[in-house]
C-alpha cells in the first residue's frame, strides 16, 4: 500500500488555476468516493483510502492505494474530475510519497505551510475534511491513524512553540491594505459578503476600526442577521446587491459559490453611481466571488488572496526560532508514524504465526486428551504434550537451517538465536 499526498497551493499555482481545481463543500464526498473508484478501475486489489482538503490556498488529495504509479494516477484523477488538461495541471502539482506525505500533513495542520505562518484556521479545515472523508467511507486504518497523529502534532506544535504568535491574518492584512486607500476606515461603509468563519474574522478586525456602517450580505438572511447583530450592523440578501453595491466603500467577499457573485457590469454601474469615488474590494474566495476583469476598472482596488501574500509575510524573521522548533517536533513525529507504518507490513505474518501456532496447540492438545481418555499416566501425557509442541515449533527453523547454503545459512545462524533466545 502506497501512502501519498498530491495537490497544489498558493506557492505552486496562481488563484486562476486553484479556483479551477477547488472542490466545493458539496463535491468533497463525491470526490472521495470518485477517487476510490478511480483506483479500483486502475488495478487496486484492496480497498483504497482517500481524503480531500480544499481551501482558498490549497487543494490536496491524501490517499493509500496498492496500484502502480499511484502519484501520477492521482494527478490524472484531479485533472479528470475537473475536466482540465493533464499537461496544464501536472507541473503545478506537488507529489509526495510515504514519509514526505506524512511530513506535509503535519506541516499543513501546524500552520507551517500556510500563506499566513501559524494561522489556526487550517486545522479546523483539515478536521472538517477528515470528517467528510470518514462519512463518505474514505478513511481506513492508515489515513485514520495519519490524521489522528496529524491533529496531535498540530496541538503539540501550537502549545509548545511560538509559531502562532504575532501572526498576521488575512483579515488583518485586508485592514492594512484598506488603510492605504482610505485615511480613516471610521468614515467608510463596509460590506461583507458571506457569513462563514473568514468573514466573521474579517468583520471582527474591521469592527475594531469603528467603520460608519457594517452590512452583511448572505444567501440566507437569518444567518447574516446573526453575524450582523454581533457588530451592530444590518443584514441583506445577496439578491439586493445590484441595487445597493454603490453605497459601500469597502467590500470583502468570501463565499462557497462556484460562480462569481459580483460581475464586471455590476461594479461598472456602482462606480458610475459613486461618481468615481474609489472602491476597495478583497476577494478571499476560491473559486473567486468577484470577476477578475473588475481589477481593470479605474477607481476600483481589487485584491485576491494571492495579492495579500506580501502583507501577511511581514514579521517572519521574528519567528525563525519557532519554525525550527516546530520542524524538529514534526520530524520526530514523522519517524514515529513511519515506524508504525513499517510495523503494519508484518501484521499479516504475525497473524499467520498465531494461526499456525494455534493449529499446533489444538492438535497436540487433542492428542493429549486422547491419551488421558485411554488412561495414560498424566505425567507421561504432559511430557508428550510439551515435546510435541516443541518439536512442531522447531521443525520449520531446523529444516530451513539444514536446507540453506552459504550466505543464507550464515544469515539464519545469526537470526535464529535472536528469534528463539538460544545460548551461544
Amino acid at each position: 500500500m502506497h501512502l501519498l499526498a498530491v495537490g497544489l497551493n498558493h506557492t505552486t499555482a496562481p488563484v486562476s488555476l486553484r479556483e479551477k481545481v477547488a472542490f466545493s463543500p458539496e463535491q468533497i464526498s463525491q470526490a472521495v468516493v470518485g477517487a476510490r473508484a478511480w483506483f479500483a478501475r486502475n488495478g487496486s486489489q484492496h480497498a483504497s483510502e482517500t481524503a480531500v482538503l480544499s481551501t482558498c490556498n490549497r487543494t490536496e488529495l491524501y490517499a493509500v492505494a496498492d496500484v502502480d504509479n499511484p502519484i501520477d494516477m492521482t494527478a490524472h484523477f484531479l485533472a479528470d474530475f475537473h475536466k482540465l488538461p493533464y499537461a496544464d495541471l501536472r507541473h503545478h502539482l506537488y507529489t509526495l510519497p510515504q514519509d514526505n506525505a506524512v511530513r506535509h500533513a503535519f506541516r499543513v495542520a501546524s500552520g507551517l505551510d500556510s500563506m499566513v505562518l501559524g494561522e489556526p484556521q487550517i486545522l479546523g479545515q483539515m478536521k472538517e475534511a477528515v470528517r467528510q472523508a470518514d462519512e463518505a467511507g474514505g478513511l481506513g486504518t492508515y489515513l485514520h491513524q495519519l490524521f489522528q497523529r496529524t491533529f496531535a502534532v498540530a496541538k503539540e506544535v501550537r502549545s509548545t512553540t511560538e509559531i502562532g504568535a504575532h501572526s498576521v491574518s488575512m483579515a488583518a492584512a485586508a485592514v492594512r491594505l484598506s488603510q492605504r486607500i482610505f485615511d480613516k476606515i471610521a468614515d467608510q461603509n463596509v460590506l461583507f459578503i458571506g457569513a462563514g468563519e473568514m468573514i466573521e474574522l474579517c468583520a471582527t478586525h474591521f469592527a475594531a476600526q469603528n467603520p460608519k456602517n457594517i452590512t452583511i450580505a448572505n444567501r440566507t438572511l437569518e444567518r447574516g442577521e446573526t453575524l450582523a447583530n454581533r457588530f451592530g450592523g444590518k443584514a441583506i440578501r445577496l439578491a439586493e446587491l445590484p441595487n445597493c453595491l454603490h453605497e459601500f466603500d469597502i467590500i470583502i467577499s468570501c463565499t462557497a459559490s462556484s460562480l462569481p457573485i459580483i460581475g464586471l457590469g455590476l461594479v461598472e454601474r456602482a462606480v458610475k453611481a459613486r461618481k468615481h469615488r474609489p472602491i476597495f474590494m478583497v476577494d478571499l474566495a476560491v473559486p473567486r466571488d468577484i470577476e477578475s476583469e473588475v481589477a481593470k476598472l479605474d477607481d476600483v482596488f481589487l485584491y485576491t488572496v494571492d495579492d495579500l501574500a506580501s502583507v501577511v509575510q511581514s514579521g517572519l524573521e521574528n519567528r525563525h526560532a519557532a519554525v525550527a522548533q516546530a520542524e524538529a517536533i514534526i520530524e520526530t513525529r514523522v519517524q514515529s508514524f513511519m515506524h508504525w507504518v513499517d510495523g503494519r507490513h508484518v501484521v499479516p505474518i504475525i497473524q499467520d504465526l498465531h494461526e499456525s501456532s494455534e493449529q499446533v496447540r489444538q492438535h497436540e492438545l487433542e492428542r493429549a486428551r486422547k491419551m488421558l481418555a485411554r488412561g495414560d499416566d498424566i505425567e507421561a501425557v504432559l511430557e508428550a504434550l510439551s515435546k510435541g509442541i516443541t518439536a512442531k515449533f522447531l521443525h520449520g527453523p531446523q529444516q530451513a537451517l539444514h536446507q540453506a547454503h552459504g550466505e543464507e545459512r550464515a544469515h539464519l545462524v545469526r537470526l535464529l538465536p535472536q528469534l528463539f533466545r538460544t545460548k551461544r
